[in-house]
């Protein structure tokens, strides 16, 4: 028996304030044994900082709760930093992870969050605002998480590239991007007036 809870969330008081959560899954589980069936429990946990710091964990155990709290620890430990323009990814990112395919898409602001299910759990806790995805080839949760953050793995900025390359900015993308770039990444004096999305369509 699983449960897909999406949008659930479970806080342990001292991380309250520092760490946003999401139980994408619990799953029971029972192991057939000689005295009759055992049960157990494993969660699928995602967790971020609304800023760019992502991870996802599986912890089991006999109660649930338990099993949330060792998914969150796991979850904590494996974390990630993904690149940002404002409040969207810098470009397009598609993924084929085992049987999982993924497309991370940038938008305008307020656009939102484009996406569902566990997908949506990854991009939220990131802090990522506005974004367009589409997942496909799989409906396990697990799948879909790790294939989304692999693909926010694969996300570099302009400056990022630039330093690979030994280049400047606006070697790579142009010196009317570069400059929406910067912007957009630093916030500017009064924040970016225009992102890299919105100055590509111009």
């Amino acid at each position: 028996m699983s449960r897909n809870m999406g949008g659930g969330r479970y806080q342990s008081s001292g991380e309250r304030s520092e760490l946003a959560d999401r139980v994408v899954r619990v799953n029971r589980v029972a192991k057939v044994v000689k005295g009759g069936r055992k049960f157990s429990f494993s969660a699928l946990i995602v967790v971020g900082d609304m800023n760019g710091r992502v991870g996802a964990g599986i912890g089991k155990a006999r109660e649930v709760t338990e099993a949330i709290r060792k998914g969150m620890e796991v979850a904590k430990r494996n974390m990630i930093t993904v690149p940002m323009v404002g409040t969207t990814i810098p470009h397009e990112v598609r993924l084929k992870l085992g049987s999982a395919r993924i497309m991370l898409k940038p938008a305008a602001p307020g656009t939102g969050v484009i996406s569902g299910g566990a997908m949506r759990a990854v991009i939220e806790t990131a802090g990522i605002k506005d974004i367009l995805t589409k997942s496909h080839g799989t409906n396990n949760p697990i799948n879909t998480v790790r294939a989304t953050l692999a693909a926010l793995q694969q996300l570099r900025t302009a400056q990022q590239v630039a330093e690979l390359r030994g280049k400047e900015v606006d070697q790579i993308v142009g010196r009317r991007l570069a400059n929406v770039y910067k912007r957009a990444e630093g916030g500017g004096a009064n924040g970016a007036t225009e992102t890299p999305v919105e100055a590509e369509t111009k």
